[in-house]
């Protein structure tokens, strides 16, 4: 019988030892799961008969019968394509599955107006992480993983490292939200002073970092600016630290705010980065600035949101105006 322990516990460990994000890792195990259910075998040489074809067919079935988007579908053919070659050896070639139809939707942006009203309704850190996800385009997980030295005050700038596909880039530091963090951050070293001496386990450190200098978990540079207020223990390591605050907090108390506000728009904190590009975008700065801003591989992604400003109508008057 195929047991999907051994085969996931040598997913998991070949991830982490290739310093795979810790989400990436759930994801693509959760597609290696489903495309052994799909597939129904009971041992593992049914996945290295034809691999290419039931990677095909699972491919297409997710378009056929799932209606999944493109990112969707290369997501899946990414994970399998790591399970493939890493876990087992064999990788593969000549899927041609069917491709997926559906055209990426534009994103919702909110009015200046709009996003004045629902900061207005936020308190305490959430108002400041907000304020933060507005000001400086970050997306969401790189908000919540921002270390204590990747604020700049005196270049007003966020350096944001190992962002998606492992990028780093700087964003603004807008001067609204100074006096605001330094005074978070005042909060955050009494907490992260308590901690040294109640012995708590350091902070989580990327790539093997706590093995070259094994200090620095326990420096305040390194600790998270937005830390949770519990601690809990690393899927990883099993080990008790005080990891980053859940972005689920934050949309929460977004969703109250618009609530509040009477915003029917579909609103998420990564609603606040499209509003950070498109009203940029409004203000005059070019295009490629804002690509570098928003860490885009590609200029083609940020351009759409000049597809947004051209759907609301910038500088198209509606003949109906004329009658």
């Amino acid at each position: 019988m195929l047991s999907g322990k051994p085969i996931m516990q040598e997913m998991h460990e070949k991830m982490h030892r290739l310093n795979y994000a810790y989400k990436t890792e759930l994801s693509y195990c959760d597609w290696a799961k489903r495309f052994i259910g799909f597939v129904g075998a009971r041992c593992r040489d049914d996945l290295l008969v034809d691999s290419a074809g039931l990677v095909e067919r699972f491919l297409t079935d997710l378009v056929v019968s799932k209606n999944v988007a493109a990112s969707t579908q290369n997501q899946a053919l990414n994970a399998l394509a790591f399970l493939y070659r890493e876990v087992f050896g064999h990788p593969f070639d000549g899927v041609k599955p069917a491709r997926s139809r559906k055209t990426p939707r534009l994103p919702v942006v909110l009015s200046v107006d709009e996003v004045r009203s629902i900061l207005a309704c936020l308190r305490g850190t959430s108002f400041l992480m907000v304020n933060m996800l507005y000001g400086g385009g970050l997306r969401v997980s790189e908000l919540v993983r921002l270390r204590v030295q990747d604020i700049d005050f005196e270049y007003a700038q966020i350096v944001v490292r190992n962002g998606k596909g492992d990028k780093g880039r700087v964003t603004p530091l807008a001067d609204k939200v100074v006096v605001l963090l330094r005074a978070h951050l005042l909060q955050r070293k009494e907490v992260h002073s308590q901690d040294l001496v109640n012995d708590c386990a350091g902070v989580f450190l990327p790539n093997a970092l706590a093995l070259k200098d094994p200090n620095a978990p326990f420096e305040f540079g390194w600790q998270y600016v937005f830390a949770s207020h519990n601690l809990a223990v690393d899927p990883r390591s099993v080990i008790k630290r005080r990891h980053h605050v859940d972005s689920s907090t934050m949309n929460k108390a977004i969703k109250v705010a618009v609530r509040k506000c009477g915003i029917d728009k579909k609103v998420s904190a990564h609603t606040f980065r499209h509003s950070f590009a498109t009203h940029l975008l409004q203000t005059g700065t070019d295009i490629r600035t804002i690509q570098a801003l928003l860490g885009h591989a590609n200029v083609q992604t940020t351009m759409i949101y000049s597809h947004v400003l051209k759907q609301r109508s910038q500088g198209v008057k509606s003949p109906l105006d004329s009658l």
